[in-house]
């Protein structure tokens, strides 16, 4: 890319963030709030598409087809190598995601 100073700028940030997020505290923070973030959306998710009740089936594939990416992207490296910081935010993102529809499909079972 070309030395711009958006470029110098992004890099800059982006430097910073990483550096920011090394310290142990901040990275488990960052990772609890998108489990939390994860099981929000699970539950915001399930009530408005089951409002209408008309997109369930549409719904349900793209939200399999998210979850599988996110998967595929997490499991695509080694079992024991180190992630980066987003991909283990995105694999927590989808954990809280799937807890949250199992734990409404317990409540609506029940």
């Amino acid at each position: 890319m070309q030395n711009t100073r958006i470029n110098n700028l992004l890099d800059t940030v982006a430097g910073r963030l990483g550096q920011w997020f090394a310290n142990p505290w901040r990275r488990l923070s960052l990772q609890i709030i998108s489990f939390l973030f994860g099981f929000f959306l699970g539950t915001a998710v399930s009530t408005t598409a089951g409002q209408k009740a008309e997109l369930d089936i549409v719904v349900a594939a793209f939200l399999v087809l998210l979850t599988e990416i996110s998967s595929r992207i997490f499991y695509s490296r080694g079992f024991l190598s180190k992630r980066s910081l987003w991909v283990e935010a995105l694999n927590l993102l989808k954990v809280g995601f799937t807890y949250s529809l199992f734990i409404e499909a317990f409540k609506l079972g029940s």
